[in-house]
């Protein structure tokens, strides 16, 4: 692979830091939420010196891309286009540098029918669940559903941020839920409901990052609960037993590793009464906001935000010198 304007030994000889592009905006519902992420990366690799710029990118606007003075391109994207892998491609058919997972663990990342094959091929526990076929005959379903217990979790199978996420407690509200969520959203899972703590990992660079314990105040941890309610609380070291934080933390890694991720994401966990941790997805390129998990675990881990965001580009970098050397 060609690398842009790349010389590994160069830079690091001279002491000279990469060029960022911050990559933010995109056409996803997370819009929003991935230009405030981006101008907190921006602003975090700054406070460390690097040289800096932003760029709101969508399908129809790459020409940031075609700037030969970036080194390293960051995306910061949620969601379509930019978590799903389609960015990744575009940035690997333009051999250009950039931090995160690559086009194929992005796709299968961002979709949830896929994650949950790989895991169950790599022995990690994660819910039951169908995917719902509108066009399934509905005493069929109905009986698939049985077998799920007797409340569902509705999700669409390609979004992230919790967004069309709903928990009901019937088979005909399931079967109403995800009607509407296929109508909206496209292709539809429902799965069981695991009772029990909301949990996530952050992974940084080969290593898990302090667990955290997520309690909202709504239901389960959905897009307000995320990003706008000051309430929700996110606590550390709420798990005593140390087997039981270094069996999550491995089904963390394992996870990160069964869908081919690098540099950094952020795997989410359902642990129950009886300490079994349920694998829920990996989000591939997660929030950096204020309210966001990955940078709270990093603080926690002694890794300020500023920090953070230069070990990621400084990994991103190193991939490539030691592919090339």
């Amino acid at each position: 692979m060609e690398v842009n304007k790349l010389d590994g030994a160069k830079l690091e000889n001279s002491g000279k830091k990469p060029k960022v592009a911050v990559l933010m905006g995109g056409i996803g519902s997370e819009r929003e939420i991935s230009i405030q992420s981006g101008n907190s990366v921006a602003d975090a690799l700054k406070q460390a010196g690097f040289d800096i710029v932003t760029f709101d990118i969508n399908p129809d606007n790459l020409t940031i891309l075609d700037d030969k003075s970036i080194d390293v391109f960051f995306p910061v994207l949620h969601g379509e286009f930019g978590e799903d892998g389609t960015l990744q491609q575009i940035l690997e058919d333009k051999s250009l540098v950039y931090t995160g997972s690559g086009p194929a663990a992005s796709r299968a990342a961002f979709d949830k029918v896929e994650s949950k094959r790989l895991f169950l091929e790599a022995g990690i526990i994660t819910p039951n669940s169908i995917e719902f076929d509108i066009n399934m005959e509905i005493e069929l379903l109905r009986e698939e559903l049985k077998y799920l217990g007797d409340k569902y979790v509705v999700k669409p199978v390609r979004q992230g941020s919790s967004v069309g996420i709903c928990i009901v407690d019937t088979i005909k509200d399931a079967i109403k839920a995800a009607r509407k969520t296929y109508t909206d959203f496209g292709d539809c899972l429902i799965e069981e409901f695991v009772a029990g703590r909301e949990l996530t990992v952050g992974i940084l660079c080969g290593q898990s990052l302090p667990i955290i314990e997520i309690k909202p105040k709504s239901e389960f941890y959905n897009y307000h609960a995320k990003y706008v309610d000051n309430n929700t609380q996110y606590l550390f070291d709420t798990i005593s037993d140390i087997d039981i934080v270094s069996k999550i933390n491995q089904a963390a890694m394992d996870c990160f590793e069964a869908l081919g991720c690098r540099h950094f994401s952020r795997v989410d966990f359902i642990l129950t009464d009886d300490n079994i941790a349920y694998a829920l997805e990996v989000n591939t390129i997660p929030g950096f906001t204020s309210h966001s998990l990955l940078p709270k675990a990093a603080a926690k881990a002694g890794i300020p935000m500023s920090r953070l965001c230069e070990k990621i580009v400084e990994t991103a970098y190193l991939d490539i010198v030691e592919t090339q050397s």
